[in-house]
């Protein structure tokens, strides 16, 4: 069985690099609209037409369902693939992200992103970048990361913080979840902090909830050694319920 990992923003599918290593042909990484070098589709990339990507992502592959792991971004992503595809999944990963749409004050700093990027480009992102690690996270991980972020094209990155901006409240459609769900996030994060994250395993039945001591928000490249122990248990678990 594959696992579907879907990136964060402003990441493309390199941030997975870890997991693609031990995991080896297990796992299936897609880049969305715009990201890694796929192509976009306009100035706004909904979460709908990210989770079309990811659907054709699994015809490409030949496979008929996977577990789909979502970081961020790929957790709103995941979601709507849920909601348009679900016969596709066997199984849900949900890693620091969130079920609620973004208030009114989220939006406009998300529209308001998309504006700067369109008119300066991406330097300032990469110099002063959301806190997408931990305090104590290695300055060699913080430049592997302003790396990626700096290889992503400004114009997919605004389109996917417009995407986001318009996202729906994803919370009434947690209980309607009927397959193996783990939920992860990790004590560091301060982009989407630990409680907020798990309140998505107290709505999704029989969810298992699991927090990495101190990584950040990009906890699967902070910790890559107990964030892919703990998709490989999940792997295993969505393998016996098939």
């Amino acid at each position: 069985m594959k696992l579907l990992l879907i990136h964060a923003f402003p990441m493309d599918s390199s941030m997975w690099d870890g997991q693609a290593k031990r995991l080896r042909e297990q796992a299936l990484r897609v880049d969305l609209p715009g990201f890694g070098g796929a192509p976009g589709v306009g100035p706004v990339m909904t979460m709908r037409a990210a989770a079309e990507r990811c659907v054709s992502a699994l015809d490409e592959a030949g496979e008929e369902r996977a577990v789909v792991c979502g970081l961020s971004m790929g957790g709103y992503v995941a979601l709507e693939m849920w909601r348009i595809r679900p016969e596709r999944i066997a199984g849900l990963v949900f890693t620091n992200t969130r079920a609620e749409a973004d208030d009114e004050a989220a939006k406009y700093r998300r529209l308001a992103l998309a504006e700067r990027l369109d008119e300066e480009g991406i330097a300032f992102l990469v110099s002063e970048p959301p806190p997408l690690l931990s305090a104590n996270a290695p300055s060699e991980l913080w430049s592997a990361v302003k790396a990626t972020i700096v290889a992503q094209p400004a114009g997919a990155i605004a389109a996917a913080s417009r995407g986001m901006a318009e996202r729906p409240d994803s919370t009434p459609d947690l209980p309607q979840i009927t397959v193996p769900t783990l939920v992860v996030t990790s004590s560091g994060d301060t982009l989407i902090p630990a409680w907020i994250t798990a309140r998505m395993a107290e709505r999704i039945p029989g969810a298992e909830l699991a927090t990495i001591t101190d990584a950040g928000h990009l906890s699967n490249m902070e910790a890559p050694g107990e964030f892919t122990a703990l998709l490989a248990d999940h792997l295993e678990r969505c393998r016996m319920c098939a």
